[in-house]
């Protein structure tokens, strides 16, 4: 199916350029056919009527896409009026470093969409920098060299577009230096997690948000005084149950969660740090994400007092994230190990603050019963409400010692986790973070 629709949308494009060059060459009006999008359920059509685009960027979108798939689609339209070949400098255009046919600037479709119409020309450059497909990220014009024209810039298609109108199948970007975040999933589900009644009603809120906020979006009052997005601080002791509360919201609000990878992010270079974190907050704006930013506090620490350069691009770094997260539309969620340790500007920011505490007897109770695998059974001397109540342990370490007195279980081809594997894992725990076990 998406096959014959993009042939179908091509020939329209090849119409309407064909139309334009006999305009040019033989100086007559140009009369552009009638175009009818069909909602046939293949993904070009889908996207075109979806997002309501009108012909001049159903045109534009077809002359980005139309190099990916037909190498010298202009070349032989072009060749019909030229064919003793010949240089060609109102159509726009130029070579990339690997593909040999043309690829399409703005200048391309100036021209096929307006020719030498001045007021034309300048409404194509409006809709290039300012259009649907330009405020949805899903093309830009590539910068160009000081002095030379912005219209002279090639045209570049979101590559995970490309593959989704002619495949059909949605892929996610590639952890990279040029995307520093990862999508991060669990098996769990909310019944794994153990917090308190107050951190849970505390999540309860940004359910609400997320379901009910386009419809204050729609007020007529409320739209125009509050931004947005929605700003939630995470904090709390390591292994607490942050980093998948995070997750379980993005699994249970049908909604892909991007972990901010910090050693990525974070440069030494000045000015690094803010180009590497706006290709993430670009890529994720109109994706409808769940930014995640663990560790936050080494990119939205506190400022300091100004005493060398250094100090200074450090606190520009500050305060370009600040506005960064401010003006971000979706759920932003920023974890820490210490609230003390954040920039006051930022806390301000925060429509929750939620504290994930380590968790008291009853809790760990709840986590010791439910860390227990199907496969292997605790031995009778085991005693759940004994470990609770003695060894302060958080979920993390409790699913490390049931890890280790598993593995054990089964290297003696046992049916039952033996207490004195769980001793031994929990002696472990206890010597990773340095304290003495009684």
């Amino acid at each position: 199916m998406q096959g014959q629709s993009i042939t179908n949308s091509f020939e329209v494009l090849k119409r309407v350029i064909h139309t334009r060059l006999q305009s040019h060459f033989n100086n007559v009006d140009a009369v552009f056919p009638a175009v009818k999008i069909e909602d046939d359920g293949s993904p070009l059509n889908g996207f075109i009527i979806s997002h309501q685009l009108p012909l001049e960027e159903y045109i534009i979108l077809l002359t980005a896409l139309v190099p990916h798939i037909m190498a010298t689609f202009f070349e032989s339209i072009i060749q019909e009026f030229l064919p003793q070949g010949g240089d060609f400098p109102e159509f726009g255009g130029v070579k990339g470093s690997n593909h040999r046919g043309l690829l399409p600037t703005g200048e391309t479709v100036q021209f096929i969409m307006a020719g030498n119409d001045i007021e034309k020309r300048l409404s194509v450059q409006y809709l290039l920098t300012n259009g649907i497909l330009a405020k949805k990220k899903v093309l830009y014009l590539e910068t160009v060299k000081e002095g030379e024209p912005l219209m002279s810039g090639r045209i570049v298609l979101d590559p995970e577009l490309v593959t989704r109108l002619t495949t059909g199948i949605e892929i996610t970007p590639k952890f990279s230096p040029d995307f520093p975040a990862k999508n991060i999933t669990t098996a769990m589900t909310w019944d794994d997690l153990v917090l308190n009644n107050y951190t849970q009603n505390q999540l309860s809120e940004i359910m609400i948000w997320v379901q009910h906020n386009d419809t204050l979006m729609q007020d007529e009052v409320l739209k125009r005084k509050i931004k947005p997005g929605y700003r939630a601080l995470f904090h709390g002791p390591s292994g607490t149950g942050k980093t998948l509360t995070a997750t379980l919201l993005g699994k249970h609000l049908n909604k892909d969660v991007y972990r901010i990878d910090l050693s990525q992010v974070v440069s030494k270079y000045i000015g690094e740090t803010e180009k590497n974190l706006e290709k993430v907050f670009v890529k994720a704006e109109n994706k409808n994400w769940i930014l995640f930013f663990d560790e936050a506090d080494a990119l939205f620490g506190k400022r300091t007092n100004v005493q060398n350069s250094h100090d200074r691009y450090a606190n520009q770094e500050v305060s370009y994230l600040l506005q960064r997260i401010e003006d971000y539309p979706g759920l932003l969620i920023l974890a820490s190990n210490l609230k003390s340790n954040m920039d006051d500007a930022f806390l301000r920011r925060f429509h929750t603050i939620i504290h994930f505490s380590v968790p008291n007897a009853a809790e760990r109770l709840h986590l010791w019963e439910k860390a227990f695998p199907a496969s292997y059974k605790p031995e009778p001397a085991i005693n759940l409400s004994h470990l609770a109540d003695k060894y302060e342990l958080n979920g993390a370490a409790i699913l490390n010692i049931i890890h280790y007195a598993s593995l054990q279980t089964a290297s003696r081809s046992d049916k039952y986790i033996r207490n004195d594997d769980l001793v031994e894992a929990i002696r472990k725990e206890y010597r990773k973070e340095e304290r003495t076990m009684t």
